[in-house]
């Protein structure tokens, strides 16, 4: 295994001790009040609650590698337990409030979880039983309660006996990320000190933006390796402040509200937000939307001048005017004051990007797994370009193993070397023996290349990738990506593992298609629309025919599958980080989909 040296502060205590030096009187987290605002809450008073909370902890017996959990969504407790905990040089066990209750089970038994706490009551009434089928777990708390089990309370026992903190070495276990569990049961991602302090550091000095006055919106959770490093970490770092999506219905209003000026999250929320705007400009009609397209066009002429090393006078004034008029109010919908985002989880559509740059929101695509803690490579404002995932980051290396690949193919797989590697998976040595080679090199199963001034391209996942019956390969994402940019589209699976052709699953967009009902004089209702065959034939008309710009023969489906229902967290069709997990949808649409291949 290789060796790192990791900077001071290596580890997550010393980390936090010397921002709330810094910034004590900074706010660190906005909190959603009654009267439809937000409420400050600074690092000095956070870092009293850390205290406390870390004195509670001692009390219950908590040390050195034992595990405390937490089901809640992000929130101020959160962190307020997550760095208590790193204080007792103990192991913190995040999980998703949307959650099977059997998931919860395995995690907490799994990781051997000594304290838990939840968000509220109804969760605590789904738990309570654990104490008495998990040897371990000995204590459950309740964030939202006024009793002896609240956090309140534990925070009071620690005001009434303080302790100073333990400090971690770089080596020792900070957290457990659990993998969602997309082909398998989850596997604990044993991180540590220098991982976390480590990926944070060296992703924030690509943007020298991030400065105190910084205000970020979160979005993603934190219980997930790219929230909790690019965000929760990364601002506390630099003294910045987070404000709280309440939930995806409310994030239009939370914008609003807490006017963000960078944004961490994920393509298919921005995509969201992109067809949202298509939507209502194409609604609008008339001036606006003929506005709207010339704002467009004219940044796009821009930009590409630009890329030429080229400048045009008059067109910088066209944009600037244009911009003025039409941009402006798009980025008033978003808060105001958004400058840039950074995004991950999978690749952000090359036209959206674009579109987003022109309106003055760059998005910056970067890349890695939990198992790196989880950044790779990034772009930045400095070094970017569009449709790549970026540089790699300073201290790292990463190797391209083309024994993986198909004869004269320049991808392969993508191996990583660095002080961001996972110290294994817990309790699975098999499995850490699968990816963790011999040299210390991580295998990610993700097929990329670089080009020729060392950006990394991802081209496929190896566990996604199949063979059709006529030898050919497909890499099904790529094919949905770009699917899911027609207007009619909501939502897209490619499927055909071992079979002749493939087939699609589409969610059709029935906000849009509601549009193409009216014109042609027929029931908007989506039941409706499934059922009608002039409809399928439109859609599936409409996708072979866009597919057959980017695609070959065999990749674009012969045959579609209409759904009336999203793929959900809810429903167990995507992780919490909005990927699919195509066995789940596959199982659950066995039946229609073997239909297809009769």
């Amino acid at each position: 295994m290789a060796s790192w040296v990791y900077e001071k502060p290596d580890n997550l205590v010393d980390w936090w001790i010397e921002s709330e030096k810094k910034f004590s009187d900074n706010v660190l987290f906005w909190v959603h009040d009654s009267e439809g605002g937000i409420a400050p809450l600074s690092y000095g008073e956070i870092g009293k609650r850390i205290n406390n909370a870390r004195g509670g902890l001692a009390k219950l017996g908590i040390g050195k590698d034992d595990a405390v959990g937490i089901i809640a969504p992000n929130r101020p407790e959160w962190a307020v337990l997550a760095y208590a905990t790193y204080g007792r040089n103990a192991r913190f066990i995040p999980m998703y409030e949307k959650e099977l209750t059997q998931t919860w089970k395995y995690i907490i038994a799994d990781s051997a979880v000594k304290f838990l706490m939840v968000s509220s009551q109804d969760i605590y009434d789904e738990v309570k039983g654990f104490c008495d089928e998990i040897e371990t777990l000995e204590k459950i708390f309740i964030i939202d309660s006024d009793s002896e089990i609240s956090m309140a309370a534990l925070e009071k026992i620690g005001e009434e006996a303080p302790v100073e903190p333990l400090i971690p070495v770089f080596d020792d276990v900070a957290v457990l990320i659990y993998t969602s569990g997309t082909t398998a049961e989850p596997k604990g991602v044993l991180l540590t000190h220098g991982n976390l302090t480590y990926c944070s550091r060296a992703g924030y000095r690509l943007y020298p933006d991030l400065v105190e006055s910084q205000v970020g919106i979160s979005m993603l959770p934190w219980a997930h390796s790219y929230a909790l490093s690019a965000e929760l970490n990364n601002w506390i770092q630099f003294g910045g402040s987070l404000g709280f999506m309440r939930d995806v219905t409310t994030l239009a209003e939370d914008l609003k509200i807490i006017r963000p000026t960078y944004l961490i999250s994920v393509p298919r929320v921005f995509n969201k937000i992109y067809d949202g705007i298509q939507l209502k400009m194409s609604d609008a009609g008339g001036l606006k939307k003929k506005l709207f397209d010339l704002a467009c066009a004219t940044a796009r002429e821009k930009r590409e001048l630009a890329e030429e090393g080229r400048t045009n006078g008059f067109l910088n004034f066209k944009q600037k005017l244009l911009d003025k008029i039409v941009f402006s109010k798009v980025r008033e919908a978003m808060g105001g004051r958004v400058t840039g985002a950074l995004t991950a989880s999978a690749a952000m559509n090359k036209e959206i990007a674009e579109f987003y740059y022109d309106i003055g929101i760059p998005i910056y695509d970067c890349y890695g797994l939990t198992e790196t803690s989880p950044a790779v490579t990034m772009n930045s404002p400095n070094d970017w370009r569009i449709g790549s995932v970026g540089k790699v980051l300073d201290g790292q290396k990463v190797v391209i193993d083309r024994t993986v690949s198909e004869e004269g193919a320049e991808d392969g797989e993508i191996i990583v070397y660095g002080p961001n590697i996972m110290k294994g998976y817990h309790n699975k040595p098999e499995e850490t023996a699968a990816v963790i080679m011999a040299d210390g090199g991580f295998r990610t199963g993700d097929r990329g290349r670089f080009d020729e001034d060392g950006f990394l391209w991802i081209t496929g996942r190896i566990k996604e990738q199949y063979k059709l019956t006529n030898g050919k390969y497909v890499f099904p994402a790529v094919i949905e990506e770009e699917v899911k940019l027609m207007p009619y589209v909501a939502n897209a699976m490619v499927y055909g593992d071992g079979k002749p052709y493939n087939i699609c699953l589409i969610l059709p967009d029935f906000e849009v298609t509601a549009r193409w009902a009216a014109i042609e004089n027929v029931s908007a209702d989506p039941d409706d629309l499934l059922s009608n065959e002039k409809f399928r034939d439109m859609m599936t008309e409409e996708i072979k025919a866009h597919l057959r710009n980017t695609f070959g023969g065999y990749e674009i489906p012969e045959k579609f599958l209409f759904l009336r229902e999203d793929f959900t967290i809810e429903n167990r069709m995507l992780t919490q980080t909005m990927k699919l997990k195509r066995r789940n949808v596959i199982d659950t649409y066995a039946d229609d989909i073997e239909k297809l291949y009769s």
